[in-house]
């Protein structure tokens, strides 16, 4: 796509890689360059080697929505943030922006995994609307298990997101048909994601199609709670704090260190998107032209306002509920359980985090077990019996890392 301004080989030992006496020979031209240049100011990190994974270096979904707008300015080339999926690398993104024709379709389904002989997974995106989110969740869960993502329709700045959740529902549901013509499904999501998820299950059962599995992860039905108080607001930054603070301290000292880096890494992101959120407050439609960081905070508000006027109509399946240890004050509320909705019943999976952490590593593997297991019983046609078998209200197993009981 762009003319090489200058090349040069040279051997030289890229920085992450496993032996200090490996290797490697490096092409600089005008669009590593230019890629390296703008990953070390989105990154905040002085050096950064062409084959460097860019989740390793602390990059996450907010970033990456900046980082494929910049490259937008630079290549005149609209990529899709799903593109990092299969090439994480500034040397596999220089290969993509130097075809002549390269892919730069959007579409709301993102292949996070695509390989694998099992019945693929589809994960629906939270309030951000990213499905980057999933990537740890996809890794941890096997190469044999394909997991696919839904992610919000405007993250590119091509529309307007979508403002009804049976709306995201229907158009999801003919995204999957596309992988799955056919079920058995096999739905989650995590957050607002669930919620989504479940419509999603709504219209694929209302259509005759079977839902193997709805498995949602700290979720809930939203439309229960009243808007937040002042006071409501600052308990539940008190507590974020604290459940941060918890899941650190049940860290090693390696994992408590990539887990500071981590949170302060999406700390560093979210920072524009809370600051172009006020912005928008503040000057309406009469402001700035809107920036990718003001494209991402419009989402996330319609995400959070579309889940929390969803109402939630009974569901004649089973739902799967994994839940952190424990959960904030002001979403602790019985009404607002899936066991309220869930006419098959519904299966409980505690796992041993808290809120926030159930899909950043270590935590994560905790999550992956515990899903591959409810899969596996999903796919056998165990799920109803295991439902059956498992003790009465309030009696609890151990189910993988976590903690599983039978609520009707």
């Amino acid at each position: 796509m762009k003319t090489e301004v200058h090349s040069q080989e040279k051997t030289a030992a890229e920085p992450g890689t496993n032996s200090v006496t490996t290797r490697v020979a490096v092409t600089l031209d005008d669009t590593t360059h230019q890629l390296r240049r703008i990953w070390q100011q989105l990154l905040g990190i002085e050096s950064v080697g062409l084959n460097q994974n860019y989740f390793d270096l602390g990059g996450d979904s907010i970033l990456a929505v900046q980082l494929f707008a910049q490259i937008e300015q630079v290549f005149k080339v609209k990529l899709p943030v799903a593109t990092l999926f299969d090439a994480p690398t500034i040397n596999e993104l220089a290969q993509v922006l130097r075809r002549e024709s390269p892919s730069s379709g959007w579409s709301p389904l993102v292949a996070i995994q695509a390989a694998g002989s099992r019945p693929p997974l589809f994960c629906i995106h939270g309030a951000g609307g990213n499905v980057l989110i999933y990537r740890e969740l996809a890794l941890n869960l096997g190469s044999d298990q394909p997991v696919y993502g839904l992610q919000s329709p405007g993250l590119d700045g091509s529309c307007a997101p979508l403002t009804k959740v049976e709306d995201m529902a229907a158009l999801y549901v003919q995204e999957i048909r596309q992988v799955r013509p056919v079920g058995p499904y096999f739905l989650g999501g995590y957050c607002g994601g669930g919620t989504i998820a479940y419509e999603v299950a709504q219209q694929l059962s209302r259509s005759g199609d079977q839902v193997a599995l709805l498995a949602l992860f700290d979720s809930m039905n939203w439309s229960v709670f009243p808007p937040p108080t002042p006071l409501d607001k600052s308990y539940y930054n008190c507590q974020k704090f604290v459940f941060h603070a918890l899941n650190f301290l049940r860290l090693d000292w390696e994992g408590q260190s990539k887990f500071f880096r981590e949170k302060l890494q999406i700390l560093r992101s979210r920072i524009p998107i809370w600051r172009a959120m006020l912005l928008a407050r503040l000057f309406r439609n009469s402001g700035p032209e809107k920036s990718e960081s003001r494209i991402l905070g419009e989402i996330w508000e319609n995400n959070d306002r579309a889940c929390s006027r969803y109402v939630p109509k009974p569901y004649s399946g089973v739902v799967t509920d994994f839940r952190p240890l424990k959960q904030y004050r002001m979403f602790d509320n019985p009404d607002a359980r899936w066991d309220r909705l869930a006419k098959g019943g519904q299966e409980v999976v505690t796992l041993p985090v808290y809120p926030a952490g159930m899909l950043v590593e270590p935590y994560v593997k905790h999550l992956a077990k515990a899903l591959r297991m409810s899969i596996d019983r999903a796919m056998s046609g165990g799920q109803a019996a295991a439902l059956e078998s498992l003790p009465t209200q309030g009696e609890e197993i151990e189910l993988a890392t976590g903690v599983t009981k039978k609520e009707h």
